[in-house]
Formats: structure tokens, sequence, C-alpha cells
């Protein structure tokens, strides 16, 4: 049972949950884990914008230095620029301190391997027991073998130009809204489209520290909409703080989320002949539209549970190279390790330039269905028997029937709270959210 690790790192509220003495005992045992080989391990060590990342930055290293890691310290990057510039410097491991799309309290602490993936699970595993047992990890070098830090000034240009390469696009004419979340997109994101040939509106891209997040980015899109619609841009595009997730603004105002930038960057990949056996990995949470829009082309689905890792897993367990979420969490295996939301929209930005149409007419290859989500609170011990219970699965047939291929119910039992999660899509709203409704009451009657 995990103890620290969550599905994406040691997460907390910073200074309380995730403390300096954890910061440094993660750094120490994490080195000390790392470095069972014979040779000396170097860590690329890079952070987002808020305010706690210099101080969790000063202990984390502190723990590796003192097990003897060389640290190259990348200063505010994005964490998937941290797992590229692991690979281009050849180090053995590569931590992001980031607390991604979450607000400014919070912060988290994630490993990437040598290769640019997360960590294996019994390596975290094996950190976690020298956490608890810090006394445990025999190595306290000294003289010449203290580990040093180094700086690389240049790992935010370094990553520019990898961006850059990568894109392969022109995009001179082009009036694109950039919202950076006040996070570590900020900077090298305006840079890459600017170097592209764009003319570029950039908002939320001063951080102080203490603004990353806040009313802005990937999950407040809200000022993104109507600075497009203001300055009649061809787009938008928002990160989140961390700037591994993209949603994105047609010229109209409209969101056009993950699942849309999927099926369009699916489409145009088997058109090149570049989708890996003609699959796009996507979560139980994808909207049904997109489950049309690949039928209709023509494109296979493989569904996992709803999580990055888990679409990770599958891709890289069948070979495919193209999958994410409805979110913007968005995995394009031939470019990057795990999601990058500049990456993402650098080529969702070649699609608009290569096809000659807006956004808003490409997006119109799928229908979204309008969705609704309502959480019914049961006891813990039944949120995963709801199917026992012969009045709901009688309820959860006779919904699935009046949609009639139109719709889906999707329940899902929470991880981590007595809940279990109601999810209706369908065509008419008033329709699913009534009957969603019903159900979640079902639900918490029989279960609670």
């Amino acid at each position: 049972m995990r103890k620290y690790f969550g599905t994406d790192g040691v997460r907390g509220v910073a200074n309380t949950e995730l403390d300096c003495n954890l910061a440094y005992k993660l750094g120490r045992a994490g080195g000390y884990v790392l470095a069972k080989g014979d040779h000396r391990v170097k860590v690329v060590v890079g952070k987002d914008t808020r305010i706690s990342g210099d101080m969790l930055e000063a202990a984390l290293i502190s723990g590796l230095m003192s097990v003897g890691c060389d640290v190259i310290t990348v200063g505010v990057i994005p964490t998937p620029a941290v797992a590229y510039l692991t690979r281009k410097y050849n180090a053995d491991c590569g931590v992001v301190i980031s607390a991604s799309h979450n607000p400014v309290e919070f912060n988290g602490i994630k490993f990437f391997n040598k290769d640019g993936f997360k960590l294996d699970d019994n390596i975290e595993l094996e950190i976690e027991k020298y956490i608890d047992d810090i006394d445990a990890v025999d190595s306290n070098p000294t003289g010449t073998e203290v580990g040093k830090r180094i700086h690389r000034h240049e790992a935010q240009n370094e990553y520019v130009d990898f961006l850059i390469e990568s894109a392969g696009v022109d995009l001179t004419g082009k009036k694109i809204v950039l919202d950076c979340a006040n996070g570590a997109a900020s900077k090298v994101a305006p840079e890459a489209y600017r170097r592209l040939g764009a003319e570029v509106i950039a908002i939320a891209a001063e951080p102080d520290g203490t603004n990353i997040n806040d009313k802005c980015g990937s999950t407040h899109p809200e000022n993104l909409q109507k600075v497009v619609v203001e300055e009649g841009a061809d787009y938008g595009l928002a990160y989140d703080g961390d700037a591994d997730r993209l949603i994105a603004v047609d010229e109209k105002g409209n969101i056009v989320d993950g699942d849309r930038i999927m099926i369009l960057s699916a489409i145009n990949l088997k058109k090149k002949g570049k989708l890996a056996k003609n699959t796009l990995v996507v979560t139980v949470m994808t909207n049904i539209g997109l489950k049309i829009a690949a039928k209709e082309n023509d494109i296979d689905l493989a569904i996992t549970k709803v999580g990055d890792r888990y679409v990770m897993e599958e891709m890289l367990k069948e070979g495919y190279v193209l999958g994410g979420e409805q979110s913007g969490h968005l995995i394009f295996l031939d470019n990057n390790t795990t999601g990058d939301g500049t990456l993402s929209s650098l080529v969702l930005s070649g699609i608009i330039a290569e096809e000659g149409k807006t956004l808003s007419e490409l997006a119109s290859v799928m229908e979204q269905y309008p969705q609704v989500l309502i959480n019914a609170k049961v006891k813990n011990e039944n949120k995963n028997r709801y199917m026992e219970f012969p009045e709901v699965k009688a309820e959860i047939e006779r919904i699935e029937k009046l949609l009639d291929g139109e719709g889906r119910v999707l329940i899902r039992p929470s991880g981590t709270e007595p809940l279990v999660r109601v999810m209706l899509e369908g065509k008419e709203v008033e329709q699913i959210k009534e009957l969603a409704t019903n159900l979640a009451e079902l639900i918490k009657e029989r279960l609670a």
C-alpha cells in the first residue's frame, strides 16, 4: 500500500503535508535507490512558478547531493520539458516540483526515469521504504564525492528548440492567443509561437509566485474565450500550471477540449499513415461523440480507466502513439514521453495550417454530447456493489434502453472517497440531468 506516492508523484499542501523534511527525505532516499549502480548519478530538477517551489527545491536537491548525486537545475520549466531534458542530458532521473492544475497552496514532487517515463511502481515503493527509515540510507560521501549543483541557464531555449523542431510548421499570418496560466509555459510557449511566425497575444503570462492557475489556464478558459473574440484571433490555446495539458478555443470563442483535439489528431495521423495500429487510446470518460466520430473515420479505440497513467500504460504495452483524456492531457508518443501541452498545441496548430480551415470547421467533425455527473454518497464498503442491488441494475438497464444508442450510463466508484459517481451522456441535457439525479438518489438510498 502506497503511503506517499500517488498516481502523479507526491502531492500535498506545501510546508504542511509536503514540507522541507519530506522533500529532503525524498531526495536522499530517491538518490540512494538510484545510486545503487556503479556510476555517479545525474538528476535533472525543474519546477513551476508557485512560491513554494524554491523552498522545496532547496530541500530536495540537498537530499540528492547528500548521497552523491549531481543535480542539474533547469529552473522554471514545463513538466514535459524535464522529461525531454532528462533524455537530452543523459541523466539517470528527472524530478519536477509542481502541483499541475491545482491552486497555489499545493505542490508536488514527481520523478521520471532516464527515458522520461514515470518511475516503476517497485522503485517508488523502495523509495517510500527508505523515507520511513531514513537512517537506513547508508551513504554519507565526503570531499569530492559530495554531489554538486549545476544550473543550465540555456534549458528553456533548448526545450523551445525541441518544440520548434517537433512542430515543423510555419504559422506566419496566424493571430493566436495563449493563456499560460501564470505557470511554467509563460515564457516558452509565447517564444515558440513567435519564432514560428505567429502574432502572439499572451495572457496570464506574468507569474508572481501566487497567481498560478488563478482564474486562468486550461481549467478556467473563460477569459481566453473572451479575448479570442475581442481580438479577432484565429484561435486560442490554454495550458495548465505545469503545461502538460491543453484546452483550445475556436475563433468564435467555443471550447475545443481534449476529446476533439484527439480525434482531429488521430484523423491527421491516419491520413499520413502514422497512426500506429489505426488506434487512439482514450478513457471511459471520453465523450460518446468521439466514439461516433472515430467509427465514422474508421479509427479504432482502446479504452482505459480514468488517468493518464493508464493511457500511457496501454500505449506502451500495445505500441500505440496517440492517446489522452478529455481534460487535455494528450500524449504524442512519437514526440515526447509524457503529456505536453505546448507540443500538443503546436500539433493542433499544424493541422489547422495544413487543412486551411478554421478551428470551428475542423472541430465540427465531432458532435459533443452533453454530460451530467452527480455524486452519490454511500457506505464505503458498498461503493463497488451497486450492481448487486436489483433495483439499481434494473434502472441502469431501463435508462440505457431509453437512450437507445444515443447516450450511455457510466458508474464509477471513487477510489478515495465513499462516493459513487453517476455520469450520463445523451443528446437532451434536461433529460439526462433528470435521469442522472434519479439514479444517483436510488443508489444513495440503497447503498447508504
